[in-house]
């Protein structure tokens, strides 16, 4: 009791020591990691201060794939985003430092050249409407404050690309205006082009000594590197080696599967509903085509074709796929033809233009007046075409079409032209509109055939999966304990070593698209000989981490394939050098064993030795020579090398350079916006995180 007085005498203290308490716990918190842990889990990367946020990054990241197609990569996708953010992050720092801004002239006219063959923005003359510019924006934006804010937040991106575009052409050609090519340094290029030179040389190459008679070391290796590591810095890579177990289906999958596209043949044989039963028993659906042999696998052909009505071929094997087939019609058809249309288009099609509100009553009656015209009077079709059509392909030519063969368009127009014969005119509805077609011409009429295919797809059965789990399982223990390439020989695999992954890699040769595994073997707990089984989309694979290779210098075994030949030509050069006591080239060329080659109109432009290749180093000191002039002994690219000048032959002066210097502008200007822009990513500070999202 006496304890429970003396909380409630102190009871007011005692609350706030625990709401002090509380208060530290939380703010340590905060301070000692919630603020790191937020960036890091809600900044795609930071580019010179600039955060480029989560879910922004990610939304455009869908946009992108979207637009890609259904087939399209995450990781394809992200890469674009990326490459569009960091060009917008850093240039838009030079635009703001410079302060350049986009004028209202030049984005209403930058709009205009981007919008001009647009129908929907263009007037009854069919030139660029600005009003009916004002027109679409205001009421796209009127839909987007009832909700529908798809169609202006995608105008407002147009804009904003638009206004982008502008300023990086703005800024790059300031760039180019700084960098104007002179007269001066257009006389020079001429003389580099023009002046020439005869040598007389000599060349002691390199090959002379023998490789094993100059060793180089890892060590030597190790400093070259680390005195050129600007031209050997790797980001951070890892090795791993893999093996697969694939779901295939079994011998025993296949026989199931033949049995059981065999107990179909009977009732296939005999139902009158043919395109109902292939679409309840088939994986793929009916097609109701006509075939041509020619349209047929090369293997059935001629099989398929002599088959009687109504008879079943089959069941036969198509790579991964039992089938059976019926032919249940013949006919005569041609094998191509030729044909002219009149397109004539409705509003509601998600063909048509924006601009058509032709309704489709309205565009029946239009395309079957013109056949009416057509049929009292033929030789008007190409005037009418000319006039009507909205096929903007081929209206000017009269609606011709050319040749084609079947299945080239779209069913209804297929259809007309195949089923009926030269000479026939009329109106056919697809999805692009009415036609108004006339067959001109069918060409080698030959037989052709309607055959029904039921089609099942040889599958691994539940069995055969969980063989393939068990044996992958297995593996996959038993490698934490002994040889990983041992074990997989013992169990007859095959094992797959792919290097040099990078952090945002995705592909791994073999398996496709996998970024887990890459994310497992840089993850920081992932140790050098860690095994790992990864779900594919046709079984599972089990790698193992076999390097790490952290952000920094190339390994030794990595630069060796560089670094070792430029290292054993030093030695060999130092070697050359020691042998040579003369500074006549004719007594070197004795003492070698060699002689002397003479080359005439060398130039500095094209620094090529006939006989020796390319060899800037000696053609530029051959240049710094007088007349009858010898040179030292020089290191070559292909070996050692002495250079007499023989004759000095300068062109004469021009007048004036432009010619020279617009020619230098030019070469230079192509590739100014690229390297401006490289040269700021490589000064830009940038803290990549993609590897966490992605």
């Amino acid at each position: 009791m006496a304890i429970l007085n003396n909380i409630r005498k102190h009871g007011i203290f005692l609350i706030i020591i625990i709401a002090l308490a509380l208060f530290s716990f939380v703010l340590s918190g905060v301070i000692g990691n919630g603020n790191t842990a937020t960036k890091g889990e809600s900044v795609v990367a930071t580019i010179d201060g600039v955060d480029l946020p989560r879910e922004d990054f990610m939304k455009k990241v869908e946009v992108v794939q979207r637009s890609l197609g259904p087939n399209s990569l995450v990781n394809q996708a992200m890469n674009i985003v990326w490459n569009r953010e960091l060009r917008r992050v850093i240039l838009e720092e030079q635009y703001e430092s410079l302060g350049l801004t986009a004028e209202k002239a030049q984005i209403s006219n930058s709009l205009k050249t981007a919008l001009t063959s647009n129908p929907a923005f263009q007037n009854e003359l069919g030139a660029f409407s600005d009003l009916k510019m004002q027109e679409y924006i205001a009421s796209i934006k009127a839909a987007s404050e009832t909700g529908n804010n798809q169609a202006y937040s995608a105008w407002l991106d147009f804009e904003n690309n638009t206004v982008n575009t502008i300023l990086e052409k703005n800024y790059f050609n300031l760039i180019k205006g700084g960098l104007i090519t002179t007269l001066a340094e257009g006389k020079q290029e001429y003389h580099f082009q023009n002046n020439n030179i005869d040598i007389e040389f000599l060349q002691i190459p390199y090959s002379n000594i023998a490789d094993y008679d100059v060793p180089v070391t890892d060590k030597e290796i190790k400093t070259y590197v680390k005195a050129h590591s600007k031209d050997y810095e790797v980001d951070p890579q890892v090795d791993i080696q893999y093996v697969s177990f694939l779901e295939n289906p079994s011998e025993e999958d296949d026989e199931i599967a033949k049995l059981e596209i065999s107990k179909l043949i009977t009732d296939f044989a005999t139902t009158d509903d043919i395109s109902e039963f292939v679409n309840a028993n088939s994986d793929i659906t009916y097609s109701d085509r006509w075939y041509l042999k020619n349209d047929l696998p090369v293997e059935i052909a001629d099989d398929i074709m002599a088959q009687n009505l109504n008879e079943i071929y089959g069941p036969y094997k198509d790579n991964e796929t039992y089938n059976i087939a019926r032919v249940f019609e013949t006919t005569q058809m041609a094998d191509s033809a030729k044909a002219k249309h009149i397109l004539i288009r409705f509003s509601g099609l998600s063909t048509a233009p924006q601009d058509v509100i032709r309704t489709k009553e309205n565009a029946k009656k239009l395309a079957d007046s013109i056949l009416r015209v057509i049929k009292r009077n033929p030789n008007k079709f190409d005037t009418l075409a000319t006039e009507f059509s909205e096929d903007l392909s081929n209206k000017d030519k009269g609606g011709d079409l050319g040749y084609f063969s079947p299945g080239r368009m779209v069913k209804p127009f297929n259809d007309y032209i195949f089923e009926n014969k030269t000479g026939d005119i009329g109106v056919v509805e697809t999805n692009y509109g009415f036609h108004v077609i006339e067959i001109d011409d069918q060409k080698n009429i030959q037989e052709a055939i309607k055959v029904a295919l039921i089609v099942k797809k040889i599958e691994a059965s539940e069995k055969t999966i969980n063989d393939v789990f068990s044996k992958a399982t297995k593996f996959e223990i038993t490698a934490k304990n002994v040889d990983f390439s041992e074990l997989a020989k013992e169990e007859g695999l095959s094992v797959s070593p792919v290097n040099k992954i990078g952090e945002l890699d995705a592909n791994i040769p073999g398996v496709g698209e996998n970024r887990s595994i890459v994310t497992w073997a840089f993850n920081k707990d992932t140790n050098i000989g860690d095994i790992k089984r990864v779900n594919t989309t046709n079984g599972y694979v089990i790698a193992q981490l076999t390097r790490r290779n952290p952000k920094g210098l190339k390994s030794i075994a990595e630069a060796s394939a560089t670094v070792t030949p430029i290292l054993r030509n030093e030695k060999k050069a130092k070697l050359i050098r020691a042998s040579i006591f003369s500074i006549d080239i004719k007594e070197v060329a004795s003492s070698q064993n060699l002689s002397t080659k003479t080359v005439n109109a060398i130039t500095m432009a094209n620094p090529t030795i006939a006989g020796a290749g390319t060899e800037p180093k000696v053609v530029g000191t051959a240049f710094g020579l007088k007349l009858g002039e010898t040179s030292k002994l020089i290191d070559g690219v292909k070996g050692v090398f002495m250079v007499k000048v023989k004759a000095v032959n300068n062109a004469p002066d021009l007048q004036n350079y432009s010619a020279f210097a617009n020619q230098l502008n030019n070469s230079s200007a192509a590739s100014i916006d690229t390297n401006a822009f490289n040269a700021l990513r490589n000064k830009a500070d940038i803290e990549d995180n993609r590897a966490t999202f992605y």
